[in-house]
């Protein structure tokens, strides 16, 4: 849709002031939002590299590639993991003092990605990326399996930063609802 021309307003022979119609008035305020909503315009190729991005992090999940997984990472990034209600108490079972937020952080992750003896990999649904080209967000439903069989699953939300290097990820947090409750 493109922005409607003024219209003038003729009176005999003079001619009043262009005003702008009532759609082309709306068209200059919601074709901006539209398009930024959308992910359109200049950070389509940042929504693309950040896309790479998490296909790079399935990769080597399925792949068990402790390096690549190792590089998607800030230094210094924060992991946070918080159990749902059912799963905390199933755990607290095994382990009685088992807490429901855990941090972690992204080195053990790598590790336990190029260590794991079963096939493993995380299925990610619904996933929203946000980003003004400095800063990002992707949000997602996942599902991780190990040996083909799904383990656990929630969202998960990933801080990126742009860096020379490319999108990193700054920081996660995610949700476990368990689904191997052994």
């Amino acid at each position: 849709m493109g922005v409607m021309a003024p219209i003038a307003i003729h009176k005999g022979s003079c001619t009043v002031k262009p005003v702008w119609s009532a759609l082309g008035l709306i068209s200059l305020f919601v074709m901006p939002l539209h398009a930024a909503e959308n992910g359109v315009g200049t950070h389509a190729t940042d929504n693309a590299q950040i896309l790479q991005l998490v296909e790079r992090f399935k990769g080597a999940i399925r792949a068990k590639d402790g390096e690549t997984m190792h590089s998607l990472f800030l230094p210094g990034g924060s992991w946070l993991q918080g159990l749902d209600k059912t799963s905390l108490a199933t755990v607290r079972t095994r382990e009685p003092n088992a807490r429901q937020f855990i941090p972690g952080n992204y080195e053990q992750f790598a590790k336990f990605v190029g260590s794991s003896p079963k096939p493993i990999e995380e299925t990610f649904d619904n996933v929203r990326i946000q980003t003004d080209g400095v800063v990002g967000t992707v949000y997602f439903d996942y599902r991780f399996l190990a040996d083909g069989k799904v383990t656990n699953h929630g969202v998960e939300t990933w801080q990126l930063v742009n860096t020379d290097d490319g999108w990193k990820i700054s920081a996660m947090l995610f949700s476990v609802v368990l689904d191997d409750k052994h």
